[in-house]
């Protein structure tokens, strides 16, 4: 098993879409790239801890690899836009890959560039090295499948996990 660590906004969003994924034998919510330890949604929300909202996804590289991972998370966020998605503002929304290894490090280099021909405007997603990496709380695991009727689930979720049917059906559980 590997392990990959992705920021591209509200972690709701990329949790519901990653885990509906075969390989993926397990998708966390949580936090990194800040400085504050053990940081709250609270604290992380106010932009001050310089964390982001990441998820945690742990997937057979024999099954899934890292690079249909990444090309997956540019599909299904733009990271295009700095600091942004849609209306979740700040840079703990912001688009950012923590690379876990070298080997990562230098996929995710290769599929920046490739995405750059196929974006409009420039990609501002980070590649970070591995930082303190710090697990949501409990109630923001799993969020989606709990609350699909909540309103930003039902209008900013539900409509990614569409997407991912629509564009990646062969590669669904």
């Amino acid at each position: 098993m590997e392990t990959a660590v992705l920021g591209g906004g509200c972690f709701w969003c990329l949790e519901a879409v990653f885990e509906r994924l075969r390989g993926v034998a397990e998708v966390e919510s949580g936090y990194t790239g800040g400085a504050q330890p053990n940081p709250s949604y609270e604290q992380v929300c106010t932009g001050e801890t310089g964390h982001a909202e990441v998820v945690r996804v742990r997937f057979d590289p024999a099954v899934i690899s890292y690079r249909d991972l990444l090309e997956i998370f540019f599909t299904l966020h733009d990271p295009t836009t700095l600091n942004r998605q849609g209306n979740d503002v700040g840079t703990q929304y912001r688009s950012v890959i923590y690379y876990q290894s070298p080997e990562q490090e230098a996929t995710a280099r290769e599929v920046i560039a490739q995405m750059a021909g196929v974006w409009d405007a420039p990609i501002v997603t980070e590649l970070s090295a591995p930082q303190p990496y710090f697990r949501a709380e409990e109630y923001h695991q799993h969020y989606f499948e709990q609350h699909p009727l909540q309103s930003y689930c039902a209008f900013v979720v539900a409509p990614k996990v569409a997407k991912l049917r629509s564009l990646y059906a062969a590669r669904l559980k």
